[in-house]
């Protein structure tokens, strides 16, 4: 009976540590639901409050949850407030809609690509991996110590902070900076 009670705490104990592995990461301090789809997880963030502004500003939110699959790297409130002043509320403007979808398309990626898959095409690359937004921006990936890193047309880099949010329609990377297409 004792070593059946201990095979059974055991395999409950595997089991656990195996859903815990799987489990979508906290953003913003809600749990992701990889079932949801992006706008429904980024609606939770307390991080991603400015970009879900930008992408109600924008008319974005029926197209990010459409099918998919997207890779959305979305930047943090800090990202947005480290721009120069008012820059967030010039782009929120009516009047200035097209520049805002052009910057946040800048954010998104046609299919799902994972971590695993961005840092083993900058290695076999050489150590730089191109990629053309759905917004037509050129962004280079790149590692260093461990980080995912993404250069964009300005020279800005970011880092992604939280890798490989699953959603129903894609993924989401979080990421410390703003993504500019060139000026």
């Amino acid at each position: 009976m004792k070593l059946i009670r201990t095979l059974f705490v055991s395999a409950s104990a595997i089991a656990l540590m195996a859903t815990v592995a799987l489990a979508n990461p906290m953003v913003g301090g809600a749990e992701m639901f990889p079932n949801k789809n992006i706008i429904q997880n980024a609606l939770n963030s307390k991080d991603h409050t400015t970009l879900v502004t930008a992408v109600k500003a924008a008319d974005l939110v029926d197209t990010l949850q459409g099918t998919g699959p997207f890779t959305v790297l979305a930047p943090t409130n800090e990202a947005f407030a480290a721009l120069p002043a008012g820059t967030v509320d010039t782009l929120l403007k009516p009047e200035n809609k097209a520049q805002l979808v052009k910057i946040l398309t800048c954010h998104v990626i046609a299919g799902d690509v994972m971590s695993n898959a961005i840092t083993s095409m900058v290695k076999s690359e050489g150590g730089k991996h191109e990629v053309t937004t759905v917004g037509g921006c050129k962004l280079i990936f790149s590692s260093a110590n461990g980080k995912v890193n993404i250069t964009d047309e300005s020279g800005g880099v970011a880092t992604v902070t939280i890798a490989d949010v699953k959603q129903s329609n894609g993924v989401i990377h979080v990421i410390n900076h703003v993504l500019l297409p060139k000026s």
